[in-house]
């Protein structure tokens, strides 16, 4: 899982709290997470797998270039399957070498390898899950830019940027004070620790509190751009911007329920560090409370980068399609929003040539003098699940 302890768990001269959560039973621990990790990995894999009853490969027309919003939707995949790969890698090392984290003491110092490995196992969990907190950050950014100001597709470039420069920025600096003055003798006291947790946490309470309140205003002008074509607003347009709040609840409340638990747990231990002695019955409860929800993460933390994939697209089936020469005739982009006039006899296109008109329709209205035709590729680019599925593509993505 990721959590800034295990990082704390590195250093030979631990604090209590630390050592407490981490040497109870390691093995089932290592064993859940390995698990959910597993499990999180293959699903995530196969959902961004291009299938072969797939809905981008209906129709015969060329495909414009996504804006930078799906984009950011398949790195925010990306960065949580790594991440979920680290906490694969590093589970299955401590069940299979399960002294290893024994050989980090103050005492046994001559091993440098266990050392090595619980760092670099560490950094590269929380490299790529805070990277994930910033690229979802900058997704609701995104979004209400487009659909605000019709700004058009943003410059991908800066978001990468700003997101893996502050990544890497956050975590050599939280690390670097971490292990001061050396690995194999971390200096010790809460005030040395909290700048790495704050380094840790800061994206994630940045994702939980802003997005929400750009995923609001995005809303809001989704539903005045929709109204303000001809002052009317249709059944088909409250459907429209239904499912696309549906699609920003979704997103956050996978958010919600797989890091939640970390803060929690994060503020009842540091309650537990401030107290001389955290074996007292009176902090019973609070013990039982601590081991719980650690439990909790070492499941919940690797099942994001799967369940973010169904908050995106949906189910998107296990009918992967390995024909490498059928992908390059038909790219890997959001599908057009421009259709024929006339269906061809596929059934798919023609149970969504109502949909397709609509945002046609739309794209054509312009609201204060400019067209939205980009602000309404960002409710069009993400609609299209990856799979096959015979129900409107309009239901699927959002």
């Amino acid at each position: 899982m990721a959590s800034p302890r295990l990082e704390t768990f590195c250093c030979p001269n631990r604090d209590a709290a630390t050592e407490f959560v981490l040497t109870f039973q390691p093995v089932l621990f290592g064993a859940l997470s390995l698990t959910s990790a597993a499990l999180s990995l293959l699903f995530a894999i196969l959902q961004i797998l291009p299938k072969s009853n797939g809905y981008r490969r209906v129709g015969q027309h060329p495909l414009p270039r996504p804006a930078s919003s799906s984009r950011i939707l398949f790195i925010i995949s990306v960065c949580d399957i790594l991440g979920c790969a680290g906490i694969a890698m590093r589970s299955s090392v401590w069940l299979g070498l399960p002294n290893i984290m024994e050989n980090i003491s103050v005492v046994n110092n001559t091993d440098v390898w266990p050392e090595v490995f619980c760092v670099g196992s560490s950094m590269w969990i929380q490299l790529f899950y805070s990277a994930s907190f910033w690229w979802t950050f900058c997704y609701a950014v995104d979004v209400f830019l487009v659909v605000k100001t019709s700004a058009g597709i943003s410059t991908i470039i800066l978001y990468h940027m700003i997101t893996w420069g502050l990544a890497v920025l956050l975590c050599v600096e939280g690390v670097a004070m971490l292990y001061y003055p050396s690995i194999s003798n971390c200096e010790q006291g809460l005030q040395h620790a909290i700048p790495h947790y704050v380094t840790t946490y800061a994206p994630m309470l940045l994702v939980l509190i802003a997005n929400p309140i750009f995923f609001n205003c995005t809303i809001s002008a989704v539903t005045s751009l929709l109204k303000g074509r001809q002052g009317i607003y249709t059944e088909n347009e409250r459907r429209l911007a239904s499912d696309i709040k549906l699609r920003f609840f979704k997103m956050m409340l996978v958010f919600f329920i797989c890091w939640a638990p970390n803060i929690i747990n994060e503020i009842l231990l540091f309650y537990l560090e401030m107290q001389t002695d955290i074996n007292d019955s009176s902090l019973r409860n609070i013990r039982n409370a601590v081991l719980i929800l650690w439990f909790i993460m070492g499941i919940l933390n690797p099942m994001q980068a799967f369940l973010n994939t169904l908050a995106f697209h949906g189910w998107t089936g296990l009918s992967v399609d390995f024909n490498l020469q059928r992908r390059r005739e038909l790219p890997w982009d959001s599908l057009s929003t421009s259709v024929p006039n006339t269906a061809t006899g596929n059934p798919v296109v023609g149970n969504n040539l109502l949909y397709q008109s609509h945002i046609q329709e739309i794209q054509k209205a312009k609201v204060n003098g400019k067209h939205h035709s980009d602000a309404i590729s960002v409710l069009s680019e993400g609609n299209w699940p990856l799979g096959g599925s015979n129900s409107s593509p309009m239901y699927q993505g959002w």
